[in-house]
């Protein structure tokens, strides 16, 4: 193959002009993503995924090289949305989106929206999406994004998607901005399920699985506790951050994901870290994905009654 087209995907009106003939672009060892678009083939076998988190990272992979495939030949007028968009923003979907293997593809103009094997054509005008680029790929912004999957997701998947808009770290949107495409939206599709999520969704999380536990505590009926407070001690330094906490109570709840249980020297720092609090008084709930659902909330709810909460 002419070195110009690189080791990448690339287009097959670029391989006709460099003098690449047809049967070249029909051998086996170049995939065939889009129509009009070719990928060579990686070499040798992957090992399989050890463990959930590297079997999440390799969907995802998949995924973004699937839109990296589709815009070798994308037109001006395109950009990716919906699933595509959010995933390129990396936030966080389920994992029936993203083995679907299509590409959320969105235009302003109606009769270019496009259709083929392994794209999904939205027609969105340009009043109603802000499009960004992230590295070289023109995509709708991720609050636009979370807007667009609100005929596609469920409450709590919308839910745990606007919390990571407004996470802890490096947060890609403002609770502000938020509330205005909720605004933006009303009277569309959507725009229902888009203000019971918004009413539930909380800045400063640090995972899914945080925002999960949260909102099976609030739906037993238990108060709802503070996300990912900065806990100090009667000397006023600092002592943790707690994933959910009653300050008033004085009980910390910790969600210990599969790093926490695979990563012997995170589970060391977990022992370290609590220690502190437990000194000063704090009621520590340790939960895990073994847990079962009744079973946490009878430990929280102990634990509240025993500090003096009365329900």
């Amino acid at each position: 193959m002419p070195p110009e087209l690189g080791d990448g995907p690339f287009s097959v009106a670029d391989a006709h002009q460099l003098g690449v003939n047809s049967g070249r672009l029909r051998r086996s060892d170049l995939a065939r993503p889009f129509y009009g678009v070719r990928a060579p083939l990686g070499r040798g076998q992957s090992l399989p995924p050890t463990s959930d988190a590297d079997r999440w990272a390799r969907i995802r992979a998949a995924a973004r090289t699937r839109a990296e495939h589709y815009a070798v030949q994308m037109p001006a007028d395109q950009f990716f949305s919906h699933a595509t968009a959010a995933l390129l923003h990396g936030l966080p979907l389920p994992i029936r989106l993203l083995e679907q293997s299509i590409v959320d593809v969105g235009t302003s103009v109606r009769t270019r929206r496009r259709r083929g094997k392994g794209v999904r054509g939205h027609f969105i005008p340009l009043d109603r999406v802000r499009i960004v680029r992230v590295g070289h790929l023109s995509v709708a912004s991720a609050v636009d994004a979370w807007v667009q999957l609100s005929t596609v997701l469920t409450l709590d998947e919308l839910i745990i998607l606007g919390d990571s808009l407004v996470r802890r770290q490096r947060p890609p949107s403002t609770m502000a901005e938020l509330c205005a495409a909720v605004a933006r939206q009303a009277g569309l599709p959507g725009a229902r399920r888009l203000r019971e999520a918004l009413i539930l969704v909380r800045p400063r999380t640090d995972s899914p699985k945080e925002t999960v536990l949260r909102l099976l505590i609030v739906r037993a009926g238990l108060p709802e506790p503070e996300v990912n407070v900065t806990l100090r001690n009667r000397f006023g330094a600092f002592m943790a951050l707690g994933d959910l906490a009653y300050r008033r109570y004085k009980v910390l709840i910790e969600y210990d994901g599969g790093q926490h249980r695979e990563d012997e020297r995170q589970f060391h720092r977990d022992i370290d870290r609590l220690d502190e609090p437990m000194e000063e008084g704090w009621r520590v709930i340790r939960v895990n994905k073994s847990h079962l659902p009744q079973a946490i909330i009878a430990r929280i709810r102990t634990a509240l009654l025993d500090r003096g909460w009365v329900p």
